[in-house]
C-alpha cells in the first residue's frame, strides 16, 4: 500500500505491478491475502482523498484538472466516483465545509 499511498500518481493497478516487477495478479492476490479488499479499492480512495485535501485548502477548484492530475477521463468521471464514494458530487461536499472551496 506504500507505493499507492505516497502520492496521487498512481492511478491503475498495472501501475502498481510495474513500480514491484509483477504482473497485474500480483497486487491483486496479495491485497487479497494481507489487506482484505482489491488494490483498485486502495487506489480509488487515495484518488478520492487527495480530492477531499484539495478541498480543504479552501482554494477555488478547477475540477478539470484535479480530474487530469489524478487520471480520471474527464471531470464527469471524477465527480461520478466521488458520488458514488461520497453520495455527493464534489462541489456539494465543498459547500458544506466551511473554507471549502466550490
Amino acid at each position: 500500500m506504500a507505493g499507492i499511498a505516497a502520492g496521487p500518481t498512481v492511478t491503475r493497478v498495472d501501475e502498481v505491478a510495474d513500480r514491484f516487477g509483477t504482473t497485474v495478479r500480483g497486487p491483486q492476490r496479495l491485497f487479497a491475502e494481507y489487506v482484505g479488499i482489491g488494490p483498485k479499492w486502495v487506489i480509488r480512495r487515495y484518488r478520492l482523498r487527495e480530492i477531499t485535501e484539495r478541498l480543504a485548502t479552501g482554494d477555488e477548484v478547477d475540477w478539470a484538472r484535479p480530474a487530469a492530475d489524478l487520471g480520471y477521463a474527464d471531470q464527469a468521471h471524477l465527480s461520478r466516483d466521488f458520488r458514488t464514494v461520497f453520495g455527493e458530487p464534489p462541489t456539494g461536499y465543498a459547500q458544506r465545509y466551511d473554507g471549502f472551496g466550490g
